[in-house]
C-alpha cells in the first residue's frame, strides 16, 4: 500500500522527535552547575524530575485532543473518531509501568552513552516474546525465535563495546555495567506496558492524543507527588546530588537557575516526547507495528551518528555488527522479511489474494500482543 503524505509526515515526525528526545535528555545530563546553599559544581543528574517532565509532555496531548474535538463539533466536520466508552482508570496500570520504566532508564542514561541507551532498548523484543509464550499461550514461529536470538547476540556485542570503552562516559566500568543492567530491567517493564497498551487502546479504539494524554496525566500526577518523599531516600552510588538521595528537586531548580541552558534541554525533552508518542501511536494505527519498529531502529542509528558527531562518545567497531544484528532481529521478529517476500513473487492473478493476506496480516498484527511495537515512552 502506497504511503500518503500524511503517513510520510507522521514517520518523519516520529524519527525526528524521537531522536531529539534522547539527545535532549543526554544534553541535560552533560551540564554541570553549582547547587543550592553554595554547593560545589556537579552534574545535572535528576532522573525522576526529568521523568516527570516527560509525562508533562505526554499530558499536554490531552487538552489538544479536546480542543480539536471542540473545533470539529463547532464546524460540523468529522473530527477525531469517537472511542468506545471506557474508564480512564484502565490507563493507570500502563501509566505505572511507564513511570517505573522511564525513571529507571533516566537513571541509566546518566551512566552510559546515548547510543548504547537506544540500542539496549531493543531488548524489549526478547522480553515481549517470552511474556507472550509464558502468559498468553502464544506459539512463536521460527522467525520469531531467530529474531530473538539475533537480538540477544546484538545486545551482547553492544554490551561488550560498553565494557571495552566504558560507554564513552566519564563513569567507571562498574557504573556503565549498572546502567546497562538498569536499561534491560526497564525493558522488562516496558514489555508489560506494551501488552496493556495494546489491549486498552485498540479494544476501545481510543484516539492517540487521548491515550497518550491520559497516561501522561496519571504519570505526571503520581511522579510529582513522589518527588517529595524521594528527596529523603538515600540512593548511594545511584545518586548524583550532594545530599545523596534519589531525587533533590530543590538542587535541580538551583542548577537550572545558574545554567539556563539546562532549561532549554528539559523543554526540548518535554516538547519532543509529546509529538513522538502521538506520531508513534498514529504510525501503528495508520500503517503497522512493524513500520514503527523499523522507524525506531532508524532513530537508534540517528542518535548514534549524532552522538559521535557531537563527541559525546567514542566510536567502537563492535557497535556496528551489534546494531546490524539488532536491526535484523527486529525485522525477523516483526515479520518484515516475510511481508516483503509475497509481494515479490505475486503475479497479477494472485495480486488480489496477496493483498487480502497482507490486509489480514495487518489486522492480526494490530490485535496480537506479540506484534505490538516497541516504543512505549519514552521512553524516549
Amino acid at each position: 500500500m502506497a504511503w500518503s503524505r500524511y503517513q510520510l509526515g507522521l514517520a518523519a515526525l516520529m524519527l525526528l522527535t524521537g531522536s531529539i528526545n534522547t539527545l535532549a535528555a543526554k544534553w541535560a545530563d552533560n551540564f554541570s552547575a553549582p547547587g543550592c546553599d553554595g554547593t560545589e559544581e556537579h552534574r545535572f543528574q535528576h532522573p525522576f524530575l526529568q521523568a516527570a517532565g516527560m509525562f508533562l509532555g505526554e499530558f499536554s496531548c490531552l487538552p489538544v485532543f479536546y480542543l480539536l474535538l471542540l473545533r470539529h463539533r463547532r464546524r460540523a466536520d468529522p473530527g477525531p473518531a469517537p472511542s468506545r466508552p471506557f474508564n480512564p482508570l484502565l490507563f493507570l496500570p500502563p501509566a505505572l509501568c511507564d513511570m517505573a520504566a522511564t525513571s529507571i532508564m533516566y537513571v541509566a542514561l546518566n551512566m552510559t552513552s546515548a547510543s548504547s541507551f537506544q540500542m539496549l532498548r531493543g531488548s524489549v523484543i526478547v522480553f515481549t516474546g517470552l511474556l507472550s509464550v509464558a502468559f498468553l499461550g502464544r506459539k512463536l514461529e521460527r522467525s520469531h525465535w531467530l529474531g530473538i536470538l539475533l537480538t540477544i547476540l546484538g545486545l551482547a556485542l553492544v554490551g561488550l563495546a560498553d565494557l571495552r570503552g566504558s560507554g564513552g562516559t566519564e563513569h567507571g566500568l562498574a557504573d556503565v555495567i549498572t546502567g546497562d543492567l538498569l536499561i534491560l530491567l526497564a525493558q522488562v517493564i516496558v514489555s508489560i506496558q506494551m501488552v496493556l497498551e495494546e489491549k486498552f487502546i485498540f479494544s476501545h479504539d481510543v484516539h492517540p492524543l487521548r491515550a497518550v494524554g491520559t497516561e501522561g496525566f496519571f504519570g505526571f500526577t503520581i511522579l510529582a507527588l513522589l518527588l517529595a518523599p524521594l528527596s529523603f531516600i538515600p540512593a548511594g552510588r545511584l545518586s548524583g546530588n550532594p545530599r545523596g538521595v534519589l531525587e533533590d528537586p530543590a538542587d535541580a531548580f538551583c542548577q537550572i537557575r545558574r545554567r539556563p541552558l539546562i532549561l532549554a534541554a528539559l523543554l526540548g525533552n518535554i516538547g519532543s516526547i509529546s509529538f513522538f508518542n502521538f506520531s508513534g501511536i498514529s504510525v501503528t494505527r495508520e500503517r503497522s507495528a512493524t513500520t514503527r519498529t523499523v522507524l525506531d531502529s532508524l532513530r537508534t542509528l540517528l542518535v548514534w551518528a549524532l552522538s559521535l558527531a557531537l563527541r559525546w562518545e567514542r566510536f567502537h567497531a563492535l557497535q556496528i555488527p551489534g546494531f546490524a544484528l539488532l536491526l535484523a532481529g527486529a525485522a525477523l521478529y516483526n515479520g518484515l522479511l516475510g511481508a516483503l517476500l509475497p509481494r515479490r513473487s505475486a503475479g497479477n492473478a494472485a495480486g488480489g489474494n496477496a493483498a487480502g493476506r497482507n490486509a489480514t496480516g495487518n489486522e492480526e498484527e494490530r490485535e496480537a500482543l506479540l506484534g505490538e511495537d516497541s516504543a512505549a515512552v519514552n521512553q524516549g
